[in-house]
């Protein structure tokens, strides 16, 4: 079985053994995969039935997320050691994880790239409020790899891309924004080291490392037309983002862990080609679905 040059590719497989069928390298990574939670997540497939976590009125089963946090990590490292083999060397890895596993998985990350390879983390605020009576885990992070310590200076960062500004408050542009060029924008100016630099209120600020404007409701709400019922989807939004921030057009996006196929739909929307697999049958199903409706062209392996 041999990927077309070029072309989209889904893979029914382990996420280690689907890296090494690849043809190409990988330009950027996602990776979403289980948290440790202690149970079977189950997806929504038709009126009536529960998502998320197994339980009498569950639909049909997704994935397994039983390991202890120390077993995942372990299979993490595995997974990770196969597809830093792909990545190319502007390519940048996100492993998306919550509390529960997210700081062994860092030191799993620090022993396959090397420590200096570390570009940062995104905490993302998914927005669903707090739960219990004790300290309410809101957030989940986002850590960012480079392939290597040498690579790390030539990683792909669009950070001038309109989907990573945001804009300014409204007192900021009543205080600072006070000028107008000849075509009517409004501006400020600011000199730093004896340069000057000329900021406009319309282009917005460039984003931090806190994404508290992309709510995971928007993909787990079936009155919303990208939700798909399978359990943990990410929002499109969130997932464009990153395409955007961390690859170019034509580059090629790898996510091997894939899910609903988030990952996949949103690099096709953003002319990247991409590389997803998935162990989860279920996944496949609801993928093949979602890109066959978005009308992408794909190669199933």
């Amino acid at each position: 079985m041999n990927e077309p040059a070029g072309g989209n590719v889904l893979v029914h497989g382990d996420a280690a053994e689907a890296a090494a069928l690849a043809q190409v390298a990988f330009d950027l990574v996602y990776l979403d995969p289980p948290y440790g939670v202690g149970t079977t997540m189950a997806a929504r497939t038709t009126a009536g039935e529960a998502r998320g976590r197994r339980k009498k009125e569950s639909g049909p089963s997704a994935y397994d997320d039983t390991l202890s946090t120390d077993l995942l990590v372990v299979d993490l490292e595995r997974v990770v050691r196969a597809i830093k083999d792909r990545m190319s060397e502007h390519a940048t890895l996100y492993l998306h994880l919550d509390h529960r596993a997210v700081h062994e998985a860092k030191l799993a990350l620090d022993r396959v790239f090397g420590r200096g390879a570390f570009v940062g983390e995104i905490i993302w605020v998914p927005g669903n409020g707090a739960r219990g009576a004790g300290l309410s885990m809101t957030h989940q992070t986002l850590l960012v790899f480079a392939r290597s310590r040498a690579a790390k200076k030539d990683v792909t960062y669009n950070h001038d891309d309109p989907e990573l500004r945001e804009p300014y408050a409204a007192t900021s542009l009543a205080m600072h924004f006070t000028k107008r060029d000849d075509a009517g924008r409004l501006y400020r100016e600011r000199v730093i080291g004896g340069k000057a630099y000329r900021y406009y209120a319309d282009e917005g600020r460039k984003l931090g490392s806190v994404w508290t404007d992309i709510s995971a409701m928007v993909a787990n709400t079936p009155l919303r037309k990208e939700a798909t019922g399978y359990p943990t989807q990410k929002p499109e939004k969130l997932l464009e983002r990153i395409v955007a921030l961390s690859s170019r057009p034509g580059d090629t996006v790898a996510d091997l862990m894939c899910g609903s196929g988030t990952t996949l739909v949103a690099s096709a929307r953003r002319g990247r080609r991409f590389f997803g697999a998935d162990s989860s049958e279920l996944a496949i199903t609801t993928t093949t679905t979602r890109l066959t409706s978005a009308g992408v062209s794909f190669t199933r392996l």
